[in-house]
């Protein structure tokens, strides 16, 4: 599958975020390739790499607005619920995939492997600039490792965050206290 990024009209992005948005798409692309997924299955992981930041930098109102469902969450991490909102109200009907965009950021204990897929790629991509090398490795083991990559990518995230002093949200605690 190729992987071009097509972003609807409403989507709200830098350069720099589609960018990144390129690399997750290509990387959930040959992941997708190198598992054997069937041709829906590839769709729905290329979908999830192209839409999971389309709000990224869209106004906060804008978030706001779409993503009214989610108290407590800080402004940079609307923009997953806000996109799942607007592709429902568009009329998709993947819940997986809306799941998967919806909680890109902090994880969901109810994910299969699109999910679980997303929240590596969204990490492991690589033009992030920390850790390249382990990133890399990680990346690489997804395909003969998935469900041990992702506990390895899991963890690593919730120790960024409690490294950093931030905020560890309860999905995220959930997920990590079902994949341990």
């Amino acid at each position: 599958m190729s992987a071009a990024v097509v972003l609807p009209t409403w989507a709200s992005v830098t350069d720099k975020r589609r960018a990144h948005i390129e690399r997750v798409t290509a990387l959930l692309d040959a992941w997708a390739s190198e598992l054997g997924l069937g041709k829906q299955e590839a769709r729905a992981w290329h979908d999830a790499g192209r839409l999971h930041d389309a709000l990224r930098d869209a106004p906060e109102d804008v978030l706001r607005g779409l993503a009214c469902d989610v108290p407590g969450y800080a402004l940079e991490m609307l923009h997953g619920p806000a996109a799942a909102e607007r592709l429902h109200a568009d009329g998709e009907t993947r819940t997986e995939l809306l799941d998967a965009i919806r909680h890109h950021t902090v994880g969901s204990r109810a994910w299969g492997r699109l999910g679980r897929a997303l929240y590596m790629a969204d990490y492991l991509e690589p033009g992030r600039k920390f850790s390249r090398a382990d990133r890399g490795y990680l990346a690489s083991q997804v395909p003969s490792d998935f469900d041990g990559t992702f506990r390895q990518v899991l963890r690593a995230r919730l120790e960024w965050s409690l490294r950093e002093g931030m905020r560890l949200y309860p999905e995220a605690v959930q997920l990590w206290n079902d994949v341990r």
